[in-house]
């Protein structure tokens, strides 16, 4: 589904396995919008438990927060983008129309 390591976000044209064409794609903003709800819960919840319980330095939250929050948006990016692509092709979802073509 998706082109690769080095394009970690980015679509193929269709599918290798079934020759599913991708043309019909159109996540638009969803997956951002759900991924900055999941990870700003989890990494300020993450920072708050590393500054008041363990009391971290603030570089080491630098290091910390810095590194694992792109790592872990990528991953969510690309779960999040997959799952509104098969939302999408089994509701059959498109863009809305006023008649029929």
């Amino acid at each position: 589904m998706f082109s690769g390591p080095l394009n970690p976000l980015n679509m193929r044209d269709h599918c290798d396995k079934c020759g599913l064409d991708y043309k019909f794609v159109d996540t638009g903003d969803g997956p951002a919008v759900f991924g900055i709800f999941i990870l700003g819960f989890f990494c300020v919840g993450g920072a708050l438990i590393a500054e008041f319980k363990f009391g971290v330095p603030w570089w080491m939250h630098v290091l910390l927060w810095g590194i694992l929050t792109p790592i872990f948006t990528v991953f969510l990016l690309r779960f999040l983008k997959a799952t509104l692509i098969a939302l999408q092709f089994r509701n059959k979802a498109e863009e809305g129309r006023v008649a029929k073509e």
